[in-house]
């Protein structure tokens, strides 16, 4: 099972209304509550932890986490309102947002709030967005990761449950960006994942290109870093125990854009619901991963992630849609790095080879990915 902790907050979607001016349309969201959807569409066990409030908006969060079948076991509810977060939408440009969350209900969440103990079932734990910029929600979650984290399954044969990290972040929430840095990189180093989009980089790390930021993140401590970047697909960096990195990158399905909502939840929540279905969400599992399974599992989740963006608003696919829509047969490149950076030249061939028999051929046409809403 994956728990999902964080934001659950309604977007509001400006939207053009025929005969009439433009309207704010209510729609589900927060980046933990879209990948706990997302993953819930992939039929992947899933809760999600935070705190709803009892207005008309949390009965509509509410509502949709069970319509799709995530577990809200682990959810309080509040008398605060719920955080409202206004959206304009701009062909060819990322979504503008503006946030109301003072004193709201997922914010809210305090330590005291937590479960003693999370369900055992538990293999991973999904955290990061904005729910990390808001107090006294962030120190919550910084407070259960680190719990969990240095725990012991019951049996003691595995470690702690995969901690996985998406910062998704959002500069004008960050009042004061040096200090923020410094607890995303506390949080980097507690993770077993990080997964960061391109223009988080861009904010980070101004001055480094893709792979340099990468590394840096790797060098941090986390088995796996990835990053997402838009139209050019996803490129990870996985750290064998051995000290040697991976690098392995996948393209994604070229589809009509509608726009980019959740488009790095779905990323997000399909790459973890990869590793579940193929009985590799675990430490031990992520560390012995080949590199075809980690091209699979980036291929799979930029598959659901194009489907997203072919859809108005953060509307992941179920697992079907994306085991129909077929490979359009381009090829990726995948290196094996030694301790000392230089490339492993037979590691090399063999990765090619493996990824390249791992690509399905080419089809005339994608299967259809129509939303059912």
């Amino acid at each position: 099972m994956i728990i999902c902790v964080g934001e659950a907050l309604i977007d509001m979607i400006r939207t053009a209304v025929s005969g009439s001016k433009d309207v704010f349309y209510p729609i589900p969201g927060g980046s933990p509550y879209n990948t706990a959807i997302a993953i819930g569409r992939m039929g992947v066990p899933v809760k999600f932890l935070g705190k709803f409030s009892t207005d008309i908006f949390g009965e509509l969060l509410l509502k949709k986490l069970k319509d799709n079948k995530v577990g809200d076991e682990l959810i309080i509810r509040s008398n605060h309102n719920s955080t409202l977060a206004f959206v304009k939408i701009e062909k060819k440009k990322e979504p503008q947002y503006v946030f109301y969350t003072e004193a709201t209900a997922d914010r809210s969440l305090e330590i005291k709030d937590l479960p003693q103990k999370l369900p055992p079932e538990t293999k991973c734990i999904l955290f990061g967005s904005i729910a990390m910029t808001m107090e006294p929600l962030a120190s919550t979650i910084d407070a259960l990761v680190l719990r969990e984290g240095s725990r012991k399954n019951a049996d003691q044969m595995e470690l702690a449950p995969v901690i996985s990290f998406d910062p998704n972040i959002r500069p004008f929430m960050i009042k004061d960006k040096a200090g923020f840095i410094n607890r995303f990189e506390k949080w980097v180093a507690a993770s077993t994942i990080t997964k960061i989009s391109q223009a988080d980089f861009e904010y980070l790390y101004t001055k480094l290109d893709t792979e340099k930021a990468l590394q840096k993140i790797i060098a941090m401590g986390p088995r796996l870093a990835i990053c997402s970047m838009g139209q050019k697909g996803a490129a990870a960096m996985l750290r064998r125990n051995d000290g040697s990195v991976i690098k392995v990158s996948a393209p994604i399905v070229n589809l009509p854009v509608i726009d980019t909502i959740g488009a790095g939840d779905a990323f997000h929540g399909a790459f973890l619901s990869w590793l579940y279905r193929k009985d590799k969400l675990s430490r031990s599992s992520l560390a012995n991963l080949s590199e075809a399974d980690l091209y699979d599992a980036l291929f799979f989740a930029n598959k659901a992630a194009s489907i997203t963006c072919n859809r108005q608003g953060a509307e992941p696919p179920t697992l079907r849609e994306v085991t129909a829509l077929k490979d359009t047969g381009d090829k990726t490149a995948v290196k094996t790095v030694k301790k000392s950076g230089t490339p492993a030249t037979a590691a090399k061939k063999t990765a090619k080879n493996t990824v390249k028999s791992a690509v399905k051929k080419p089809v005339k046409k994608p299967a259809k990915t129509g939303s059912k809403r």
